[in-house]
């Protein structure tokens, strides 16, 4: 699948960005709600425990949180699921044991333009690297694992790829540094944009079409928060 608005895509499109957007209060209170959110899914092979911010949960910091992601983001729609009941999920919590592995969280309908993700950190640890090169296709995990490349994905189960790769090898002092648990030859043709460290108080804004992953770099564990957005 191609998104099949890539035009419009690419036209919203700007650097990562990091900004201070919730007081220091408001990410005690958005680390109390995931305390008292019931878990979503334990995903024992990424080691990752992740919870969905359910609406009417807690009705003042629903009102909140989209107050302040319209200040920086101006209008938007969201795009994290939806309930039973048909309600968006405001975001989801990701308390990861283990560094993500490169993927790009580009969606899963071609007809959106996709917008921003928005990823607040709600613990000290914890690093995004984001690459300069960009996907267009559905959310991919991408790899050059010939038995990870046979996978079907189910609804809303991300796709797999080899079709990011270029032919110049990548950066061997930027891969010991930060990257150390994937094959550095699935990096090939990879630049990298941005190494963001995860500062609590800190919110970080980039593109839905960035390549990205975590760092190798974990103690015991990283704690955040991320909303993905489209404009229609």
């Amino acid at each position: 699948m191609k998104h099949k608005n890539i035009d419009e895509i690419k036209k919203l499109e700007s650097l990562p960005k990091i900004i201070k957007l919730f007081s220091d209060q408001e990410i005690k209170n958005i680390s109390e709600l995931y305390n008292s959110l019931p878990v979503t899914v334990h995903n024992q092979k990424q080691n990752i425990i992740k919870k969905r911010w359910l609406q009417n949960y807690s009705k003042s910091l629903d009102t909140m949180y989209i107050s302040k992601l319209k200040e920086v983001l101006g209008e938007f729609k969201m795009d994290n699921f939806k309930s039973e009941k048909g309600e968006d999920f405001f975001g989801l919590f990701h308390e990861s044991f283990s560094p993500l592995k490169l993927h790009v969280d580009s969606g899963f309908e071609e007809k959106d333009i996709i917008f921003k993700q928005v990823v607040t950190p709600l613990s000290p640890i914890g690093e995004t690297v984001i690459f300069k090169n960009r996907w267009y296709g559905k959310s991919t995990s991408f790899t050059i694992d010939a038995d990870e490349l046979k996978f079907k994905p189910g609804p809303g189960q991300n796709e797999r790829s080899r079709e990011h790769l270029g032919t110049e090898e990548f950066d061997k002092t930027i891969y010991k540094k930060y990257l150390t648990h994937i094959d550095i030859n699935n990096l090939k043709g990879l630049k990298v944009e941005l190494v963001y460290q995860w500062k609590v108080g800190e919110t970080l804004i980039m593109d839905r079409s960035h390549i990205h992953c975590s760092s190798s770099k974990i103690v015991n564990k990283k704690l955040g928060l991320t909303t993905f957005t489209k404009k229609k």
